[in-house]
């Protein structure tokens, strides 16, 4: 099929001639949102694969392996969907491992700042280059200043509310509604992109964007066919969607290696290809999983209602192991150095052994665990029905710090850079941070009834050698 410049008329062969067209022929501002993401998604997909001696920069362009880019790119962050600098997703990544390297809040935990929605806040946060993304269950998404919570932008979907945490790639904040939609909106403006519709009322599940694609699942109550969508990232359309025996996809699909990773309320855990939707394996749990799979090291961990912690080979999704809790398994389990560490409606939170699924601690924290824990820096911080964010060291499960906030806590906690961003049902979202620590506090000194010889104090800290 012959494609043609809308610019200058120009016919290509190919999408991608066209794409190389614009990049190199036109000029940022001529071109429409969306064919300008399509020359940042190409550039840095070439910059991602091609060696860097053979990157020849001159005046004004680059040109890489023969190909110029023109004279403006983008420099890639991350070779698959090429997120920016943050914790731009439910549960850090693609295969929701629930990690990411960045520096965690010590002890003594204090509060930054709250910002009201109003309405409860069951969405988990995404923070990128300085903006909380976050939903609310009062019709309304939000981007809110990192530093001190003001609003930046809404975003009112057609009715109802998000429960979906959001998704941030190039530029793109995509999320799905309980309106039924998923919805593409400008990370800079909060202006709509496109709206997919599902034809389901709600949409839960939380997205996956890869190789331009978006991932997730719907919700409909009249029949049993919630489905697994894959909508095309840059206009909306559909590619493909997989129905399942039940009428929701709560869980949110991991996406590794072209194979997609999703629980369904028709008791299975599914693994799909990510290029046409077609099923490659299945596991029956024998209860509802709207727990979301981590996959790491070709094992799927993931959560049921049967009130087991499965761990199931992601070739074929036969079982290595599961552990049984004393209630059903809603949290959805992160993954961190051969350690699962995931939460019970049973109120506590389990740290396994990846290995063979033997209990290494647990934490009870008073009230159930639906909230999906993140690990950074030595800690899991996780909320709790009982009202409280709590920070746990992974070596031996003991508390460092909790806090508590006026309701209860199903939200996913997103840490980056010594602050933890989470959502309760007190219709606040909060940013929690601890000290500072590239200007660590050694301790406090009180002076009282002294004599000071020629206004000097002298403090020795350390040894007498």
């Amino acid at each position: 099929m012959v494609e043609q410049c809308l610019y200058c008329e120009t016919p290509f062969d190919e999408q991608t001639a066209l794409v190389q067209h614009l990049a190199a022929d036109h000029e940022p501002a001529e071109l429409s949102r969306i064919d300008r993401r399509k020359v940042e998604r190409h550039n840095r997909h070439t910059w991602a694969v091609i060696p860097r001696r053979t990157m020849i920069r001159g005046a004004g362009s680059m040109a890489i392996g023969g190909i110029l880019l023109g004279g403006w790119y983008t420099a890639i962050t991350s070779a698959q969907g090429g997120n920016p600098s943050g914790w731009s997703m439910f549960s850090a990544d693609l295969a929701n491992t629930g990690t990411i390297d960045t520096t965690g809040v010590a002890a003594p935990v204090e509060e930054q700042w709250r910002f009201e929605t109003p309405g409860s806040v069951g969405s988990a946060p995404a923070v990128v280059d300085g903006t909380v993304y976050v939903g609310s269950r009062n019709d309304y998404m939000y981007a809110l200043d990192a530093e001190d919570g003001s609003e930046e932008w809404n975003f009112q979907s057609v009715g109802w509310g998000f429960d979906s945490s959001p998704a941030v790639v190039d530029g793109i904040v995509y999320i799905g509604s309980d309106d039924g939609n998923v919805y593409a909106i400008d990370a800079d403006d909060g202006s709509e992109e496109w709206n997919f519709e599902t034809g389901a009322n709600w949409v839960s599940s939380s997205p996956a964007v890869v190789d331009d694609t978006v991932y997730i699942g719907s919700y409909s109550p009249t029949a049993d066919n919630g489905r697994v969508y894959a909508i095309d990232a840059d206009d909306g359309s559909e590619e493909w969607n997989f129905e399942t025996g039940a009428n929701w996809v709560q869980s949110s699909p991991a996406v590794v290696d072209g194979t997609v990773y999703v629980g369904s309320d028709d008791n299975h855990v599914y693994a799909l290809d990510a290029g046409d939707g077609s099923k490659e394996w299945d596991f029956d749990t024998g209860a509802i999983v709207s727990s979301s799979p981590a996959v790491v090291d070709g094992t799927v961990f993931v959560g049921s209602r049967d009130n087991n912690v499965y761990a199931l080979d992601a070739g074929d999704g036969s079982e290595v192991w599961r552990f049984g809790t004393d209630d059903e398994v809603n949290s959805s389990p992160a993954v961190a150095e051969g350690t699962v560490y995931v939460g019970s409606n049973d109120d506590h939170v389990y740290a396994l052994d990846t290995g063979n699924g033997s209990e290494l601690w647990r934490f009870d924290t008073g009230g159930e665990v639906s909230s999906s824990p993140a690990v950074v820096d030595g800690t899991v911080y996780v909320g709790s029905w009982d009202d409280n964010v709590h920070a746990l060291d992974t070596d031996d499960g003991s508390e460092v710090w909790r806090f508590e906030t006026g309701g209860r806590i199903f939200s996913h906690p997103a840490v980056w850079d010594n602050t933890v961003y989470v959502g309760s049902e007190d219709d606040h979202v909060y940013a929690l941070t601890g000290p500072d620590p590239n200007n660590p506090t050694i301790g406090t000194i009180n002076i009282t009834n002294s004599t000071f010889e020629n206004n000097t104090v002298g403090i020795q800290i350390g040894d007498d050698e």
